[in-house]
């Protein structure tokens, strides 16, 4: 694990940008980026995924930041405005929204690595020396100073961030082959036969999708990209697949770090939450007794605000009818009421309501949800401001559930305010 000296680290700090790419559709958690970007998809009782990487910007000392929106980025956009309002000229410190501004003509962005191209401006106005470019829709506590020591300590060009997973598992993912220095010598994107670690054969180095460039580097790299005829313009697949023929690119393993106040449980812990279930099952992981990520930790807080709503509460105690307000192995939100219904294992949002005589069993409730009186639910994900009718019943009977919403592959529930007709055209979640 690499330290630096306080003075070297706060100068290093301070030589560096990180660039936040947040403008990704999310397709694959449709319907719950029908109305929001992939990275404003809300998560944990009181977040949205884009909290999580600001955060550990943060915590880690970096407050040289800019977001990179695109896809239906108003609800993003007033999250940031609202939950992140850093900014100072006197102490150049600033978290900073980047539209989509086509500056190279009339297209969107056309991939990762053209979305930081079409904004090559942002580096030459902040003229930095090593620049960080880091994903927006994973869920993970990280500190990336040791990240960046790393990188400094071996003068790279370029930087992955990485973690160990089991070598079945690798084959969804790029893949990174490294020598026993931690050197890159090989990049596949989702290979049938993954390269085993060096002394751990058993195990593999994925990409978490976040990069440390030498700017010098970058530039070359995009520019490369750019002129390149049939390139898909993606850090994974175009530039880091042939990088390590050019310039010295290292391997960062994230399981070789603990946040402060983290405990060894929480050592590696990195969810991409890209699919429904993936989704899902990382909410789930939040409601055990002692949950692999800490939400509850002071030395190293995952930051956001949510609306004012006021605190949780839990009402009616009739033992005898069987109305009791309760809950159970559950996180639950800023202003929610469970009016004699029963939570179990199930994570909620701000100003929930479940009412009486309602079950709610290992599912997601987003903000605004309204559980009618005597519902069932289980398995569920419900999406914002949805109104579920009195008596109904989600999760129990998958052929009835198939025909009326989305079922995943999982056999995961999801359940938006156009499967009842409610969708509001003025409301942007």
């Amino acid at each position: 694990m690499c330290r630096l000296p306080r003075p070297a680290w706060r100068s290093m700090r301070r030589r560096s940008v990180a660039l936040v790419l947040a403008g990704g559709e999310g397709q694959r958690l449709k319907p719950l980026t029908q109305e929001r970007s992939k990275p404003a998809v809300h998560f944990g009782g009181c977040y949205r995924l884009v909290d999580f990487v600001l955060s550990n910007l943060v915590n880690s000392g970096l407050d040289r930041i800019k977001v990179l929106t695109q896809y239906k980025s108003t609800s993003l956009v007033r999250h940031l405005s609202r939950a992140w309002p850093v900014s100072s000229s006197l102490l150049d410190q600033f978290i900073e929204v980047v539209p989509a501004a086509m500056n190279l003509g009339p297209t969107w962005f056309r991939g990762t690595a053209d979305a930081i191209f079409q904004n090559l401006d942002l580096l030459r106005d902040l003229e930095p020396e090593d620049v960080l470019i880091f994903g927006s829709d994973h869920v993970y506590k990280m500190d990336v100073g040791l990240m960046l020591a790393f990188h400094e300590e071996r003068e790279a060009g370029l930087t992955v961030a990485t973690i160990p997973v089991p070598r079945a598992q690798a084959r969804a993912f790029g893949c990174v082959h490294v020598d026993s220095t931690g050197r890159v010598v090989d990049f596949v994107e989702k290979p049938s036969d993954p390269p085993g670690m060096p002394g751990r054969p058993d195990l593999t180095l994925v990409s978490m999708g976040n990069y440390i460039f030498e700017t010098r580097t970058l530039l070359e790299e995009l520019r490369r990209n750019a002129a390149r005829e049939g390139s898909t313009h993606d850090f994974g697949k175009d530039i880091l697949s042939t990088a390590h023929e050019r310039i010295p690119v290292y391997a960062y393993d994230f399981a070789t770090q603990l946040c402060p106040g983290e405990t060894e449980r929480s050592r590696g812990y990195w969810r991409d939450v890209g699919t429904l279930d993936a989704y899902f099952e990382a909410s789930m992981d939040l409601v055990s007794v002692e949950p692999l990520l800490n939400l509850y930790n002071p030395h190293w807080p995952i930051r956001g605000v949510q609306p004012w709503a006021g605190p949780a509460k839990f009402v009616f105690a009739d033992r005898t009818s069987g109305r009791v307000g309760m809950a159970q192995d559950s996180v639950v939100g800023p202003g929610a009421i469970v009016s004699g219904g029963l939570l179990e294992r199930s994570v909620v949002f701000s100003r929930v309501r479940v009412n009486s005589f309602s079950h709610v069993s290992d599912s997601v409730l987003f903000p605004e949800v309204d559980v009618g009186r005597g519902a069932r639910l289980r398995r569920c994900i419900v999406d914002k401001g949805v109104r579920i009718p009195p008596g109904e019943v989600i999760g129990e009977d998958p052929d009835d559930d198939e025909k009326r919403f989305v079922v995943t592959a999982g056999g995961v529930v999801v359940v938006s305010r156009e499967h009842y007709g409610q969708r509001d055209a003025f409301d942007v979640s």
